[in-house]
Formats: structure tokens, C-alpha cells, sequence
């Protein structure tokens, strides 16, 4: 019977190939494109508001309208000038692979399903369990839609481990550079806002070990649990990777779950300077780190490592009767009892044949490259007058500020003309270059894991930073 939905083989040739042309076109001429756009919620009504349309239209009117319209108002966080937040550098074998996945439509929950799928997860997991010295028979994980639910999961497993079914007086440490989705998971697994303690960074930003011995053995006194300490391996705002070794040490003393968020800076791992500064990630119970950042993989995948595949398992394995005739024996491993999904896109694909297609080398040329950039890019910043590096670089992030020689501006006039400086490099579309705040200062932040970035990009950019902050402060003088 033919289904409303079908095509003929013709059609779907023509429609695919068209897309796939397309999705080359983008990839050959990025550069050449305008990494930033910007538009109102007025101005998109405008163009997409109504209501859902009875009748069809043709496939490729819909398709050209999508590119006329859809394309052009997303920022392009694949551009060798996205500097900001995290950028999503991507690559075409993924993108590709995702494509395949998405076309078969594979179902990646349990072995019975795609026996293929879920071995494909366990051979990637494998990898990168012995990317980060974790135990390859005993340990194991799971990917997610990104750092945020591997954060989540890793909580939730931490939080049944260590503290059962009664959590009432369990606490919980983390810095205040911790990434958001940390406290966003924190809250939704149930924990009150007295059970956090987010405890201070050093000059560094790094987790102060001092402060988080007086925080652990004051709520020992107190009667409460203490029970969980999350680091961070590259954090967001610095590239800062806190003293594993030492929280690592804490943990054991004290008998605390040790998550890692390495979501940004997990896969510097693949680096010399990057292992280097990674010392210790391997003492971790759980390790969240982000394919779709620094592993050049398009959205979304994140992934849970931990040390014990059992404790995955046992906190999330529920045994419905309509799953009861695919529950296989216990070395063919049904996804959906690792984490809180059932139904799951086979998101292991891409990693695989990105990894089978380039070899870890290319991974690992790509990587240290970009840390090397960001070192290239403080040194120029430091043999120029106008500049002022606040946080060095750190695992291919740098901050900075603008702050000529001879300027004697107050912290509040540095701070407005900085961030007037970041808005007006945003709105020529030119380069997306936002800011943060580190030691109550209005920073730039570059955040430079693109291997397409180059040091004359990051060049152009100050120099039209120069010209805006220069303007400025004559508009200032008026």
C-alpha cells in the first residue's frame, strides 16, 4: 500500500541531491559568509507566523523558503570567527553520518532493536574510556544530547550510589565557575537550595581546596551528608581546569562521588599540553564530556563516563512488561537502562565514522593546534599597548580587555567601553565576539576551538576592536 508520505525514487534523488549540494555549498564557503545575524521576535513573525497549512505546496518551494529565510537568521557557529560561547566547528563525515542515522531512522535504545547501534556505543564508549585511563571491562557510559543531560545523569546516579532513596541531608559541592547546568540539574533532582554550597575560586579561578576542606568538615559537624564534589575540566568562562589530583584526594577521604564536568575541556585529553593539565581526570567516578564541542561533532551528543557501568544500571534499569521480550543477556546492553531515555537517535554513528574516517591523529593535530592558537593570540595581545590579558589561555580560551596605555579610565568606564566594544564588533556581523564578567570586570572572551581559525582572523578582528574602541572614546571626548 502507498503511503501519502512517499515520493518517487526520482523525486527523492532530485530532493536529496539538492540538499546535499547545498550542505556542500555551505561547508566550501563559510568563510566568505557572515558568522552573526541578528532579528527581532517581531521581524521573524513577520516572516514565519501562520497557521499550519491545509494544503501542501511543492517540496522545493518549501525547501528554498528554509534557505531564504532560516539559514541566513541563525549564527553560524561552524565560521572561523565565532569566537563566542562554545562555537560547534562540526565536520562534514558527521554531518553526513548524522544523515544516515536520521534517514534509516535506527532506533538506539535496546540491542533487539539495532544490535548494530548498540555496539556501535559500546566500541566508541570503549575509545573513550581508554582516551581517559578509565577502566575498559568494568566501566562504561552512555551518549546524551549533550553536557547538560550527561551532568544530569551523572547527579542522579551519583545522588542513588551514595545517598539511596533518603537524601534529605546530603550536600553538595561545586565551584562558582561550575558551568549552569550543573545547578540546573542540582534543582531538578530534587535538592533544596541550603544542600549547595558553591564555594569560592582562587586568583586562578580554580576550586579552593582550603575553602572546600572548611565547607566539608563544618557540615560534617552540623550532622548533614556530605556526598558528591562536581570540578570542572575547562571551565566555560576561562578554560580553567580545577586541582583534580587534590579534590581526587578529598573524595577518597572523605568517601564523596568525584564528577568531572569536562564538557568543554574533556577532549584536550588528546593534546600533550592538554593531558598535562588534565592530570588527574582519570580519578574521576563520572567524567561528562561533549563530543558536539571540542570532538567536532555536529549537535547534538554529549557522554557519561563512568567507572562502573553497574551503577548506570542499577539506576536507571526499569523492566516494563511490553519491554520484556527484549531484554537479552547481559553482555548485549540495552541503552535505555543507562540513562533516562528510551526511544534514542543513534548518535553513536557520527563519532565512529568520524573517528574510523580521520584517525585519532587528525583529532589530536586538531586540538593542539587550537590550544597553540590561543597562546599565539595572549602573546600578540601582550606586546601590544591597547591590551590587557585578564585570564591567560587556558585550553584554547583567552580573556582580555581593552585598556590603552596612558587611558586612566575607571573600572566602570573599562567595563561600558568593553562592552560597547563587543556590541559594535556583533552588530557589523562581522565577528561574533561576546563578553563575561571574571572578578567583577567586563571582559572579551575568545573561545578558539575552530581549526579553521586562523591567527590573521583573530588579527582582523582586534584591529577592527581597535578602530570601534578608538571611536568611542572620541565619541566620549564630544
Amino acid at each position: 500500500m502507498k503511503s501519502p508520505f512517499d515520493l518517487s525514487i526520482e523525486e527523492m534523488k532530485s530532493y536529496g541531491y539538492k540538499i546535499v549540494d547545498l550542505i556542500v555549498a555551505h561547508y566550501s564557503e563559510v568563510e566568505n559568509k557572515k558568522p552573526v545575524s541578528k532579528a527581532s521576535r517581531e521581524e521573524m513573525d513577520t516572516i514565519f507566523l501562520q497557521e499550519a497549512p491545509e494544503n501542501g505546496m511543492p517540496a522545493d518551494e518549501v525547501l528554498d523558503f528554509v534557505m531564504d529565510n532560516v539559514m541566513p537568521n541563525s549564527n553560524i557557529s561552524t565560521h572561523p570567527k565565532a569566537f563566542s560561547f562554545v562555537p560547534g566547528p562540526s565536520n562534514f563525515i558527521s554531518t553526513m553520518a548524522d544523515s544516515l542515522a536520521t534517514g534509516f531512522n535506527i532506533f538506539s535504545g535496546g540491542w533487539i532493536v539495532s544490535p548494530s547501534a548498540a555496539e556501535l556505543e559500546i566500541v566508541t564508549m570503549n575509545w573513550l574510556l581508554k582516551m581517559f585511563n578509565f577502566p575498559v571491562t568494568k566501566g562504561g557510559g552512555i551518549f546524551t544530547s549533550g553536557g547538560s543531560m550527561a551532568n544530569l545523569t551523572a547527579l542522579v546516579t551519583a545522588r542513588r550510589i551514595k545517598c539511596g532513596s533518603d537524601f534529605s541531608k546530603a550536600v553538595i559541592y561545586l565551584s562558582d565557575q561550575a558551568h549552569s547546568s550543573n545547578i540546573k540539574a542540582i534543582r531538578v533532582i530534587g535538592f533544596k537550595e541550603e544542600q549547595v554550597r558553591i564555594i569560592p575560586t582562587d586568583l586562578e579561578f580554580r576550586f579552593s581546596i582550603n575553602k572546600l576542606k572548611n565547607e566539608i568538615a563544618k557540615d560534617k559537624l552540623e550532622g548533614k551528608l556530605p556526598f558528591c564534589i562536581i570540578a570542572t575540566a575547562g571551565t566555560t568562562n576561562t578554560g580553567t581546569v580545577d586541582p583534580l589530583d587534590a579534590i581526587a584526594d578529598i573524595c577518597e577521604k572523605e568517601n564523596l562521588w568525584f564528577h568531572i564536568d569536562g564538557a568543554y575541556g574533556g577532549a584536550a585529553i588528546l593534546s600533550k599540553k592538554g593531558s598535562r593539565t588534565l592530570r588527574g581526570i582519570e580519578r574521576a567516578d563520572s567524567l561528562t564530556v561533549d563530543p558536539h564541542k571540542w570532538f567536532f561533532q555536529p549537535y547534538e551528543i554529549g557522554c557519561l563516563l563512568v567507572k562502573d557501568a553497574s551503577w548506570l544500571s542499577n539506576t536507571f534499569s526499569e523492566k516494563p512488561e511490553y519491554l520484556r521480550d527484549i531484554e537479552g543477556n547481559e553482555s548485549e546492553i540495552n541503552f535505555y537502562d543507562y540513562g533516562i531515555q528510551l526511544t534514542r537517535r543513534f548518535r553513536a554513528l557520527k563519532f565512529y565514522m568520524s573517528i574510523k574516517t580521520y584517525g585519532l591523529k587528525t583529532f589530536k593535530k586538531a586540538i593542539s593546534y587550537n590550544i597553540d592558537l590561543a597562546e599565539e593570540t595572549e602573546d600578540f595581545l601582550r606586546k601590544s599597548k591597547n591590551w590587557e590579558i585578564v585570564s591567560p589561555a587556558t585550553l584554547a580560551i583567552i580573556n582580555f580587555r581593552y585598556n590603552p596605555l596612558g587611558l586612566n579610565l575607571s573600572e566602570k568606564e573599562l567595563d561600558t567601553l568593553n562592552q560597547q566594544i563587543s556590541a559594535k564588533v556583533v552588530a557589523s556581523k562581522e565577528a561574533l565576539l561576546v563578553t563575561t564578567v571574571l572578578q567583577n570586570q567586563i571582559v572579551i572572551r575568545m573561545c578558539l576551538i575552530n581549526p579553521k581559525t586562523t591567527i590573521n582572523h583573530i588579527k582582523e578582528t582586534l584591529e577592527q576592536c581597535n578602530s570601534f574602541g578608538k571611536e568611542i572614546l572620541k565619541e566620549w571626548k564630544k
